[in-house]
């Protein structure tokens, strides 16, 4: 009984570590717009962890909260990063680096639209179309940066894990 309850330890420290490496990596980069490695981190978590990455993504959303003011983007955010989450775990059985690297780059061009929903609400349609208008620019970046840093990183960091992951559970 020892022996899992540690092993189950060790999953929660090293879940804790993305989420500490999620922070870090998008503070690192964010003095360009709209590219972070959170999506990279966040389809590797769910690929291996499946649904325990949420624990990391509400961890991530909250701590974001913190450092910079709760307001609306918070609201998007929990649902943005979930819906990653959900779409990992629907096509994760065909994991490929290049499988992850479309999905990375699509989820970056549609992350300011999904973004705007909110907007229908508060603002009507005039100011949803509005800020996907505005945002388009910054979209296109997220696309080209997630497609480089997934297609970049994905494939070793994934070797990594599947090294790292069996230790935890030993």
């Amino acid at each position: 009984m020892a022996n899992a309850s540690h092993s189950r330890l060790r999953e929660l420290a090293f879940l804790a570590v993305f989420t500490a490496l999620m922070i870090a990596g998008k503070e690192a980069m964010a003095f360009l717009p709209n590219i972070e490695p959170v999506t990279l981190l966040v389809i590797l978590l769910t690929c291996h962890f499946g649904w325990k990455a949420l624990w990391s993504v509400f961890a991530f959303v909250l701590l974001e909260g913190f450092l910079y003011g709760f307001s609306t983007w918070v609201l998007q955010y929990l649902y943005l990063w979930p819906l990653l989450v959900v779409i990992v775990m629907l096509l994760r059985r065909w994991s490929h680096p290049v499988l992850w690297t479309v999905v990375a780059g699509i989820y970056g061009w549609l992350f300011g639209p999904l973004s705007s929903l909110p907007y229908m609400l508060t603002r009507g349609m005039g100011g949803f179309w509005a800020s996907i208008v505005a945002g388009f620019s910054f979209d296109m970046l997220h696309l080209v940066g997630n497609v480089v840093i997934v297609g970049l990183c994905f494939w070793p960091l994934d070797k990594l894990m599947k090294r790292l992951i069996p230790k935890l559970y030993q």
